[in-house]
């Protein structure tokens, strides 16, 4: 079934305000005040909706912010049945220190069509490809890189790939630099790095690398819209983890999730900027009024754009 349109507005507005509210504390070097501002506006907001909503992507449980936790109901329970998964504040070091790119984000579908991800890293990779056996989590970056450049009919010095900046990708990125091809690095925030193969005016070709569980969860919800490959597995590193995954319902500690396993139906995801990034611009305010810019998906009705509102504050 499709998710009545009329809840695009609603939940732009929801990850508007929750950037407005993340703004006022941007370059505090508060990454924690500036988390909660955004969890408060968000809770706030769902609640006053006409929906049965269930968070079943939270954030925090890994630094103790403040959180809009798993397992929590929102919303009037009047309406449609919702899971919600959301990360109000996607990149707390780019907002406490004033850098690009922080994000607030939600993904919503119907009750039991959006994966429960445990706060575990995840390998992951994502290209705006559709065919099967083109890019795989279980080949080698040649491997993919080579593939990738003959199904994009482009040399391997004319890719792109992005990717965090960590020591835990050390290989992959010699792998890379090996065969000549440019590197987009991010040093946070990878729903948006998963994001920029959606579109070529992005100029990434690829994205691949460790990162966030749920957050690889929310950039599905995006990806799927638009019709991009992603795959994912979860890196459980210590028995907390698979216990927590077990409770959650995952028993195959290193299943390849493919994007249909992920998140399936239709789909809204809404992300907002904060501080301006690749994907859109940041909070601006100006003689009373706020311009918000929000990268927002529809699967239903095909919507995939930025959107930009200008409201009174």
């Amino acid at each position: 079934m499709a998710i009545d349109k009329k809840f695009v507005d609603q939940f732009v507005n929801i990850t508007s305000k929750a950037a407005l509210a993340s703004s006022y504390l941007v370059g505090k070097k508060d990454k924690v005040a500036a988390d909660k501002a955004a969890v408060d506006s968000m809770r706030s907001m769902l609640n006053k909706l006409d929906i049965e909503g269930q968070i079943v992507i939270g954030e925090g449980e890994l630094d103790k912010a403040p959180m809009l936790y798993i397992g929590e109901r929102l919303g009037t329970n009047k309406g449609p049945k919702f899971d919600i998964a959301v990360d109000p504040l996607e990149g707390t070091n780019f907002a406490a220190n004033n850098l690009p790119g922080a994000l607030s984000v939600i993904a919503i579908t119907e009750r039991n069509n959006l994966f429960k991800a445990p706060e575990t890293y995840m390998e992951k990779i994502t290209t705006n490809v559709k065919e099967k056996n083109v890019v795989d989590l279980d080949f080698s970056v040649k491997k993919n890189i080579f593939n990738l450049s003959e199904y994009l009919n482009k040399k391997p010095k004319n890719l792109t790939a992005c990717i965090l900046d960590r020591p835990r990708h050390k290989e992959i990125i010699t792998e890379l630099k090996k065969l000549n091809v440019k590197i987009k690095f991010i040093t946070d925030g990878d729903i948006s790095g998963a994001l920029l193969v959606s579109d070529k005016k992005y100029n990434v070709d690829i994205f691949l690398g460790i990162g966030g569980g749920p957050e690889g969860v929310l950039a599905a919800a995006a990806l799927d819209a638009y019709g991009c490959s992603f795959q994912g597995r979860f890196l459980f590193q210590k028995n907390d983890d698979k216990q927590r995954a077990r409770q959650m319902g995952i028993n195959d500690f290193s299943k390849k999730y493919e994007i249909h396993e992920i998140v399936s139906g239709d789909s809204i995801f809404c992300a907002t900027g904060i501080t301006s990034g690749d994907l859109v611009s940041g909070i601006k305010i100006k003689d009373g009024e706020y311009t918000s810019e929000t990268f927002v998906t529809h699967k239903y009705t095909g919507l995939k754009k930025v959107i930009k509102l200008k409201q009174n504050l």
